[in-house]
């Protein structure tokens, strides 16, 4: 059984908080955290701005048992279509920290670490001229405030916006919870958000780095399992989950 790492600027959740990879089946929740959808809503522009949560679902079953296949017809919950879905579940992602084999941009009062291998495809980063265009104008306190917006905004962790003189990121803080993303602006479902440093690890009890924000494959079809990829996306995969953006906003200041 591995030692369990913290991600710099991450907290661990109350160890109540667990979620077990199965090896050929579902997520396993432990600890009944809060469940919803986290719909990524546009600007005026149709850029990606910020998440605003939708429908919320139950993990009071414990544990609840969460569709990583993509193929179950109750949806988010397993109903055992993985043992007859074309999927690979094998689980190709490193447990090493998100901050190895980083790249990283810098400028005199932030920087920008990008780990390009948990990219979900959510696009915040793309928004207002791009994070690394604001990260190079960061001198400007507004191009700043939005670089940092951005990497927070950024579900699985892969961009961080640090604080050059404190050599710490600039983290939202997340109670333990849970959110299904869903990407209307593309007409796809996204991953499993998993938020506020639970536990994640494998069948083996091998652990996985703890960090505040990552998202976990829905779709069955990522290439870095059990984290998203983005191929969702490409796939055009829809969990066909009802539900509205109507809940509250995160960041709770939408500008």
């Amino acid at each position: 059984m591995s030692r369990q790492k913290t991600e710099i600027g991450s907290t661990p959740a109350d160890s109540k908080y667990k979620i077990v990879v199965t090896n050929n089946g579902p997520y396993l929740v432990y600890g009944k955290p809060p469940f919803a959808q986290q719909f990524i809503m546009p600007n005026a522009l149709g850029e990606s701005w910020y998440f605003q949560q939708g429908k919320s679902f139950s993990t009071e079953s414990e544990p609840t048992a969460l569709c990583r296949c993509g193929a179950s017809k109750n949806r988010p919950y397993c109903d055992n279509s993985h043992t007859k879905a074309e999927w690979n579940p094998k689980n190709r992602a490193s447990k090493a920290g998100l901050l190895d084999n980083i790249e990283i941009t810098s400028a005199d009062v932030i920087s920008i670490t990008d780990n390009r291998k948990y990219c979900t495809f959510a696009r915040f980063c793309d928004a207002a001229t791009g994070i690394w265009t604001l990260t190079e104008a960061s001198d400007d306190s507004f191009a700043r405030k939005l670089a940092i917006r951005q990497a927070s905004l950024c579900p699985g962790g892969r961009l961080m916006a640090w604080d050059n003189d404190a050599d710490r990121p600039y983290e939202p803080k997340y109670k333990p919870s849970l959110g299904l993303i869903e990407d209307n602006i593309i007409s796809a479902s996204g991953g499993l958000w998993v938020r506020g440093g639970i536990s994640i690890e494998d069948e083996n009890g091998d652990k996985y780095e703890i960090r505040n924000r990552t998202v976990l494959c829905r779709c069955g079809k990522s290439s870095n399992k059990p984290y998203c990829d983005g191929t969702h996306a490409a796939a055009g995969w829809r969990d066909g989950l009802e539900g509205i953006p109507e809940g509250i906003t995160v960041p709770e200041e939408v500008y």
